[in-house]
């Protein structure tokens, strides 16, 4: 559930379901860091790479808006893209998405530097 006070539940590359607590307006790539889940952003929500790359629960995913073209372009380079991918630092959660599910994919491409992996600010 997300509300003012709600929850919202991710799924780590395991496949373990990580309760978090979150609020109307949360950015879920920040959520994320914020709660220790191994979600990159190496690009720090710039849309210049798809290292944030999630899987929308089915139920939520046409309550979000549709992706702009620079977010469209960045999920073509994103491995194992399924219809339900989206970039998680395009997510800025409403009330309409209680209860929303993000499962991370096993796998991510960073461009960045190879091995390489920032660290959250």
């Amino acid at each position: 559930m997300i509300t003012a006070e709600g929850q919202q539940f991710s799924q780590d590359r395991s496949g373990k379901r990580i309760p978090v607590r979150a609020k109307v307006g949360d950015n879920a790539m920040y959520l994320a860091h914020r709660h220790g889940i191994e979600l990159e952003g190496a690009c720090e929500a710039s849309l210049a790479c798809s290292t944030c790359h999630v899987y929308v629960s089915s139920d939520h995913l046409d309550k979000l808006p549709d992706p702009d073209e620079r977010e469209d372009d960045m999920l073509d380079m994103a491995p194992l893209l399924q219809e339900n991918s989206r970039l998680g630092c395009q997510i800025i959660l409403t009330l309409e998405m209680e209860g929303i599910e993000l499962t991370l994919p096993k796998v991510t491409r960073n461009f960045y530097v190879d091995g390489h992996v920032p660290k959250p600010h």
